[in-house]
C-alpha cells in the first residue's frame, strides 16, 4: 500500500525564531523521511535539524534545512527511512520489566510445555523463595479449562509459585502459595473477583481479577534494587523497538519516585505519561499538589488516573450485558457498583486529572459511558480528554456516545489478532460487530490512541501497525483478515501511534510529528514503511532511536 504524499514543496521550513540562520547542534541529512503535519497530511523530507535542547528548527529539503543550520554537525543517513518516534498510549512499564526478569510463559503452546519450562526455571533458580512469572494462556493450550494447582505441584512443590495470565486478569498458584494466602473452601469470592473451584467447592489454583489480591498481599515486597532493574530492562526494550513515548497505565508512589529520580539523572530514555493507579491511597499521596504536567524537560508527566470497570475476555472477567455465548451462567464481573465508580471518577475529575478507565465488555463500557455522560459536564472537565482504555466490546449503539461525550477510545490493535481465536466464541456473532471496531470509531470522527497493553502484548509498535492495517496475525492468518471491514489504512494506523496518541497525552504540540518547534524524537528503520507490502510491516526493524535529539538506541 502506498500512501498519497503531498508535494515536498508544501512542507514549510521555518526557524524557531527570527529570520537569521540558527546554529543547530545536529543536521540529519540524506534521509528518506516521513511525517504527518498538523493537518494530518503525510509529507516527505530529506533533512532534519535540531538544536542542543533537542528542539526541531527545520525540516524539509536538504538545501533549505542546511541554510537554516549552517554550522550544524551533519549526519548522513544514507537514504534510510526516518519516522517520528512512535508512541504507545497504553502499556505497563514495570510489568514489562518484570516479564523481562522473571519466568516468561508467553510463547508456551501447551500445558505440558509450560510445566516443563516452570520446572526448568525452578531448577535454575534454587535460591528464589517464590517462583514468579507471566504469560500463560489456556486458550492457546486448547484445554477447555483453567490449569490447576495440582498440575503445578507436580513440578514445584517445595516453594510457592504465582504465575499471572497473559492479560494480568488471572493468576495460577500452586498449593503452597494458596496455603500461604490462607485460601480455603471457606474463603468467599471478593467483590469483582472469583476463586475458581472444583465440584466440591475447593479452590483449584486460579484466581480471577480482584481475587488475585488474596494472594498478592502475601508476596514478598519488591526491593528498590529489583524495581530499578525492572525499569532499566523495560527502558532498554522500549528504545530497541522504537518507542520514544509511552503512557504507563497504573503508577504507584514507588514508581513515581523512581521516574522522577531517573528523569533527574538523565536516565529516562523514553518519555513517560503516567496514570496514577486508582483513586485511593496512592492517589491521595500523589495528587497532593495536583497534576504533574511536565517534569524533567518533558520526560515525565503524571496527570491522569487509571481505573478499572471490569476484567478481561480471555478469563471471562469482562462484564457483559447478556451472558457469555460459551458460558450461559456467567456475565463476567463489574468491579464496582456504578455509584462507587462514579465517586472515584469524579474525585479525580474535580482534582484536574484525566480519567482513563479500563473497560472490555459491553456492560463495562456502558457503565463508564453512563458516568461520563453525567459527570463530564457537571465537573466541567471536558478539556481533560477523558478516555476509555480498550473499548473492546461495545454495543453498536454506544459507540456514537464516545464522540458525543468527547471520550477518547484508547485501543490496542494486536488485541484483535491475539483474541480472534476466542473472541467470537465468547460473545457470539452479533456482539462481535461492536468489538475491535476501529473503522466504526474512525468513521464517526473519533481519534483513536493506539497502544499494545505491553506486556500483555509485545511492545513492538510495528506489530500493532501490522495488525491495524491487515487484521492478520504474524503468520498472515486469516488470509483475508479477521473482520477486515474494521481495518485501518496505513496512514490512519500511523496517525494513531503518533499524533493521536500524543493528543491523548496532551502532547500534540510537542510530540507525534516532526515539525518546527517540536521535539526531535525520531527513529531510523530498515525498510520503507510506506512502500513495503503491508503483510510484512511486522518484520520492520529499528536501527536507531533518538529522544530529544539524543541517540538512545543503535542496533
Amino acid at each position: 500500500m502506498r500512501a498519497r504524499l503531498t508535494p515536498l514543496c508544501s512542507l514549510i521550513v521555518l526557524a524557531v525564531a527570527g529570520s537569521l540562520p540558527v546554529h543547530a547542534a545536529t543536521l540529519i541529512d540524506n534521509a528518506n523521511g516521513y511525517t504527518l503535519n498538523t493537518k494530518g497530511d503525510l509529507v516527505q523530507f530529506t533533512a532534519l535539524a535540531f538544536d542542543d535542547a533537542g528542539r526541531i528548527i527545520a525540516v524539509g529539503a536538504s538545501a533549505d534545512v542546511a541554510a537554516k543550520a549552517p554550522q550544524a554537525k551533519r549526519i548522513d543517513m544514507g537514504g534510510r527511512t526516518l519516522l517520528p518516534g512512535l508512541i504507545d498510549a497504553h502499556g505497563h512499564v514495570f510489568g514489562l520489566g518484570q516479564q523481562l526478569t522473571q519466568l516468561d510463559l508467553f510463547n508456551s503452546t501447551s500445558l505440558a510445555g509450560a510445566l516443563k519450562s516452570i520446572g526448568e526455571y525452578a531448577g535454575a533458580n534454587p535460591g528464589h523463595p517464590w517462583l514468579r512469572g507471566r504469560g500463560w494462556n489456556q486458550e492457546n493450550w486448547k484445554l477447555g479449562r483453567f490449569p490447576t494447582a495440582a498440575e503445578l505441584d507436580a513440578v514445584v512443590s517445595d516453594r510457592p509459585v504465582w504465575l499471572e495470565r497473559v492479560d494480568g486478569h488471572a493468576g495460577w498458584a500452586n498449593s503452597r502459595a494458596l496455603a500461604l494466602a490462607g485460601i480455603t473452601k471457606a474463603t468467599p469470592d471478593p467483590v469483582g473477583g472469583k476463586i475458581v473451584r472444583d465440584a466440591n467447592g475447593e479452590a483449584t489454583g486460579v484466581l480471577v481479577d480482584t481475587a488475585q489480591d488474596l494472594l498478592t498481599k502475601v508476596l514478598p515486597p519488591q526491593t528498590e534494587a529489583e524495581s530499578r532493574t525492572m525499569l532499566d530492562r523495560a527502558l532498554s526494550e522500549l528504545a530497541r523497538v522504537g518507542l520514544t513515548s509511552v503512557h504507563d497505565a497504573g503508577v504507584d508512589v514507588t514508581q513515581d519516585r523512581l521516574y522522577r529520580a531517573y528523569a533527574d539523572a538523565g536516565k529516562l530514555t523514553t518519555r513517560v505519561y503516567g496514570m496514577i493507579g486508582g483513586a485511593g491511597a496512592d492517589f491521595d499521596v500523589l495528587a497532593k499538589n495536583g497534576p504533574l504536567n511536565d517534569y524533567g524537560n518533558g520526560m515525565y508527566a503524571l496527570r491522569a488516573v487509571k481505573l478499572y470497570s471490569d476484567g478481561a475476555l480471555g478469563s471471562r472477567g469482562a462484564a457483559l450485558i447478556k451472558p457469555y455465548s460459551d458460558d450461559a451462567h456467567s456475565h463476567g464481573l463489574l468491579f464496582f457498583k456504578s455509584g462507587q465508580m462514579d465517586t472515584m471518577m469524579t474525585k479525580a475529575m474535580r482534582r484536574g486529572y484525566q480519567v482513563n478507565v479500563h473497560a472490555i465488555g459491553d456492560a463495562g463500557n456502558k457503565q463508564i459511558l453512563d458516568i461520563y455522560q453525567k459527570e463530564v459536564s457537571a465537573t466541567k472537565s471536558s478539556a481533560q480528554r477523558h478516555r476509555i482504555e480498550h473499548a473492546q466490546v461495545v454495543q453498536p449503539g454506544d459507540i456514537p456516545r464516545f464522540k458525543s461525550i468527547g471520550i477518547i477510545p484508547s485501543m490496542q490493535p494486536t488485541h484483535a489478532t491475539s483474541d480472534k481465536n476466542m473472541a467470537e466464541t465468547r460473545v457470539g456473532p452479533e456482539r462481535i460487530k461492536g468489538a475491535y471496531a476501529w473503522r466504526t470509531f474512525l468513521h464517526q470522527g473519533s481519534r483513536i490512541a493506539c497502544g499494545s497493553d505491553f506486556p500483555v502484548e509485545a511492545p513492538n509498535p510495528f506489530f500493532g501497525l501490522h495488525a491495524a492495517v491487515t487484521r492478520q496475525d504474524a503468520q498472515g492468518q486469516p488470509v483475508a483478515g479477521w473482520y477486515p471491514n474494521q481495518a485501518m489504512s496505513l496512514k490512519e494506523a500511523f496517525r494513531c501511534f503518533t499524533l493521536d496518541a500524543a493528543y491523548a497525552g496532551h502532547r500534540e504540540d510537542s510530540l507525534g510529528s516532526l515539525e518546527t518547534g517540536k521535539q526531535a524524537d525520531f527513529i531510523i528503520i530498515d525498510q520503507d514503511l510506506f512502500k513495503m507490502p503491508t503483510y510484512d510491516i511486522h518484520k520492520t526493524g529499528v536501527l536507531e532511536t533518538w529522544v530529544a535529539g539524543k541517540q538512545v538506541f543503535k542496533k
